[in-house]
């Protein structure tokens, strides 16, 4: 039996699976941390620090646009990612982008701001974002196919839910340490002279633990065989982009959907809106991150009971779900929070965080079953950087600029219900892989087209060929 083989059918966890699912959760949540941490930087401080010249409302623009211009990048990193992911190995790429990560944070703790040495300042705050896009972008694929590729067939989704926890935990840790600054240790006019820093600063810390971590796991069982079957692809994003073109643009919607409405959180965006002096709520900084905060917390369970959920009634059916309560999510997300409360804001970002949860739980394993092994690495990656261009790089510039035009969150309501319902609409157009063989052997059935065709195919016919 082969390696891969083996371990989609074992039982028992191994004390190897294990470790992998730790290393999975704790490498992915501080490469999310050190992401989020300059979204909501972003919202915060970064106008006032490197755009002041440029005004309020311009300058919130032109911080938010960083933010998404680093995505623009994403595609580039898992590009180079999947290209070397998928012939020399997952786990050396999962260090690689972690150092790459972990060392721009820290640096953009040191900057020197706008009043100390001019345009230099935002220019080199680009510079530093790019990087952080690039290794976002090789990231996630490998994480997801360390987690799913150890994983029993019966349980991808629970260990898929693993990297995917790592978003959620690096949100949630990143608000926290935003809210001790600005709460407790820094507060005040202190937060904006250095307490901002500290967050990046502390990334240092968090990869060197990371690091550490990620180095003392096994490489995938998948690619160990692909190795020993010399079953690599010499052109992996060839192969892709010529037999899989639709899939890769169809599943990029999938995710578009999510992370349109994951960003308004993440991206700084309600951040900016809530506390901002000129605005119409002007709601305390620290009473709001601590909602984001509650709020990332809510978004971690509804993403671990979806990675479980997804095993027991399909990839397909735990996203149809997931977004239709996200749209209920959406709709409800500005009523309550401009009744102004810091309660009223807290239950919208808890309430949308079910429905996102519900979304992404179940992407890990759902992505993974759609690609051969050979092209897989490259297939998850470009599909997530793709996606996350398409919904999240710029949902918060967007949502700001059409709250600055249209003086109203109504049409920002209106453009994320939109988002919610092309990701519904695309998975309505895959079918449900679930339990599909994911080793180098079982290609010819992975080639199969993963696109709905009307008649819903059973797991058991999948199973059947094997």
């Amino acid at each position: 039996m082969s390696t891969a083989h083996a371990v989609q059918n074992q039982n028992k966890l191994s004390v190897n699976d294990r470790k992998v699912a730790f290393a999975t959760i704790i490498g992915t949540t501080i490469e999310w941390y050190d992401f989020f941490i300059y979204a909501a930087a972003a919202g915060l401080v970064f106008t006032q620090l490197f755009f002041a010249p440029a005004g309020q409302t311009l300058g919130t623009l032109l911080a938010f646009a960083t933010v998404g211009l680093s995505f623009l990048f994403r595609p580039l990193g898992a590009l180079l990612a999947g290209h070397f992911g998928d012939k020399i190995g997952r786990r050396t790429i999962l260090v690689v982008t972690l150092i790459c990560m972990g060392v721009s944070t820290a640096l953009i703790g040191l900057l020197p701001t706008y009043d100390s040495i001019g345009l230099w300042a935002p220019v080199l705050l680009l510079s530093l974002r790019i990087i952080q896009g690039l290794s976002a972008g090789g990231e996630w694929g490998g994480a997801v196919l360390m987690a799913v590729e150890h994983a029993p067939t019966h349980k991808r989704g629970r260990f898929g839910s693993f990297p995917q926890i790592g978003v959620p935990l690096g949100l949630l840790l990143a608000s926290a340490m935003f809210a001790l600054m600005s709460g407790i240790i820094a507060p005040g006019d202190a937060f904006l002279e250095w307490g901002w820093r500290v967050p990046f600063l502390f990334s240092i810390v968090l990869l060197f633990v990371g690091h550490w971590i990620r180095k003392s796991v096994e490489e995938s069982p998948v690619f160990e065989e692909i190795k020993e079957r010399n079953a690599a692809s010499k052109t992996p994003i060839i192969d892709l982009f010529k037999n899989h073109t639709w899939l890769v643009i169809t599943a990029a919607l999938v995710f578009a959907g999510n992370s349109a409405i994951g960003y308004m959180t993440t991206g700084g965006f309600i951040q900016n809106y809530t506390t901002n002096p000129e605005g119409s709520l002007a709601l305390p900084r620290t009473a709001v991150l601590i909602s984001v905060t509650v709020s990332a917390a809510v978004w971690l369970l509804f993403t671990w009971i979806s990675g479980g959920l997804s095993d027991k009634i399909g990839r397909r059916n735990t996203y149809i779900i997931g977004f239709i309560i996200q749209l209920f999510g959406v709709l409800a997300l500005f009523p309550l929070v401009n009744l102004g409360s810091i309660w009223s804001v807290s239950i919208a970002l808890c309430f949308l965080s079910v429905g996102i949860g519900m979304t992404y739980g179940a992407q890990a394993a759902f992505y993974s079953e759609l690609f051969p092994a050979s092209i897989r690495f490259s297939g998850v990656s470009i599909s997530y950087a793709i996606g996350a261009i398409l919904g999240g790089a710029f949902s918060p510039l967007i949502a700001s600029w059409l709250v600055s035009v249209t003086h109203s969150t109504s049409s920002v309501a209106f453009y994320l219900a939109m988002m919610t319902l092309i990701g519904l609409c695309a998975t309505l157009i895959l079918r449900d892989r679930s339990g599909i063989p994911l080793g180098p052997e079982y290609e010819e059935l992975q080639n199969e087209s993963a696109f709905y065709s009307g008649k819903k195919k059973s797991t058991n016919l999948y199973r059947n060929k094997v």
